[in-house]
């Protein structure tokens, strides 16, 4: 019987952490709870805990077998970090297809599979015989970034990432969702076990794997296709004052050429906001007729104001003049990689408010002649692409 240490009944959580912490120290495998199930764990530095990690996930799996009972088919291993910036000293430089899903769905129940630039990721900095078993055939890595306060701790007192067992159930598995599952399977083989009750998705993580643009949807789980399709998708948003006559055609217009370039009508979210917009406004007449005489319908738009809803989701965001951008930076300083002012050349789209139809004509100009020299500037790593998986 594994020593089974309560979260939830412990007045002070930090000594089970500190208990935790030497277990792996020491080269011992622990189960430990995540957002999604139970799961074994050994400190990606010590050979002698990932070569234990191993042999109990093997063992799992031929007593299935030998069971004639359904069981997990095979396990691997994935590799635990502590934050979605830790992931940069292992994966390098990444795709913006692989930036958007860690930034949208880490911490959280998503493992991501990539290959590691060797030798100058900090892959390289494990030992041989834990490299080996992280690594598969193919040169991908599992990574995951545990959303689990617990894990948090236990990460804050290491030096080195955590290696997790994770199983691919055959359908109609029972999964660790509680801790007396790892007491079933283990039992005294397993030393210490952490119990924080049930898990809060009580299901998988979601496997994929990502290579550049290219995306594979490799195991449905707590996050679902449709989801997914919907984080690896680009975000862009195009910003003004009020979000009541540039920003709206910004976003129209933007939209069209992306439709022309791209033949899909959603390839690419488009939205638009205002620095000191309210919510509700509609577009300026002068830009709803601009728009209509390019058969462009802007008689719907409703403004919105510039927040983190916007700001947490964009991949690019567009501002009308520098005045914009700085606002921006001011409130987000960690957005400067993100945020640009449309004009490449760093000026302003002047403001067409109050004036005359032809005014605004010339300012919907300026802006789809800017809009299309960004679209000519992204590569084709801008655009997901999933590759579908073999049934």
């Amino acid at each position: 019987m594994p020593k089974i240490l309560d979260l939830q009944t412990a007045e002070d959580s930090r000594d089970i952490v500190h208990r935790t912490v030497q277990a792996l120290v020491e080269g011992q495998v622990v189960g430990v709870p995540t957002e999604t199930t139970y799961t074994l764990a050994a400190l990606a530095l010590s050979t002698k805990g990932v070569e234990q990690l191993r042999m109990l996930a093997n063992r799992e799996i031929e007593a299935a077998t030998a069971n004639n009972n359904s069981g997990p088919n095979h396990h691997w291993m994935e590799l635990s970090i502590r934050s979605r910036d830790g992931a940069c000293d292992f994966v390098g430089t990444a795709s913006s297809t692989l930036r958007r899903l860690l930034r949208r769905c880490w911490p959280g129940p998503l493992t991501a599979m990539v290959q590691c630039p060797e030798p100058f990721s900090a892959l390289s900095q494990l030992p041989v015989g834990v490299h080996d078993q992280v690594v598969d055939k193919d040169g991908y890595v599992s990574f995951r970034v545990v959303d689990h306060s617990v894990l948090d701790q236990i990460h804050r007192y290491l030096s080195g990432p955590l290696v997790l067992a994770s199983f691919q159930p055959d359908e109609g598995t029972e999964i660790a969702t509680v801790a007396a599952r790892m007491v079933e399977k283990y039992g005294d083989e397993l030393p210490l076990l952490l119990d924080d009750g049930p898990t809060r998705y009580g299901g998988v993580t979601t496997v994929v794997r990502v290579s550049g643009n290219r995306w594979e949807l490799l195991r449905e789980g707590v996050i679902e296709r449709a989801a997914m399709n919907q984080f690896v998708k680009p975000v862009i948003a195009v910003v003004c004052t009020g979000n009541t006559c540039r920003s709206p055609m910004a976003e129209t217009l933007l939209r069209e050429q992306l439709n022309k370039r791209t033949g899909c009508d959603d390839a690419v979210r488009v939205i638009s906001a205002g620095v000191a917009a309210s919510s509700g406004s509609g577009a300026s007449p002068q830009a709803v007729a601009v728009m209509g005489s390019r058969g462009l319908d802007l008689t719907g738009h409703s403004s919105r104001p510039l927040d983190e809803s916007v700001v947490n989701v964009a991949d690019l965001i567009l501002t009308m003049t520098r005045g914009h951008r700085a606002a921006i930076l001011a409130a987000w300083p960690d957005m400067h990689e993100r945020v640009f002012t449309l004009r490449r050349d760093g000026g302003d789209i002047s403001d067409p408010v109050g004036m005359a139809v032809e005014v605004y004509e010339a300012c919907a100009d300026q802006i789809n002649e800017e809009l299309g020299k960004w679209l000519d500037s992204f590569g084709e790593d801008f655009f997901p692409t999933e590759i579908k998986s073999q049934e």
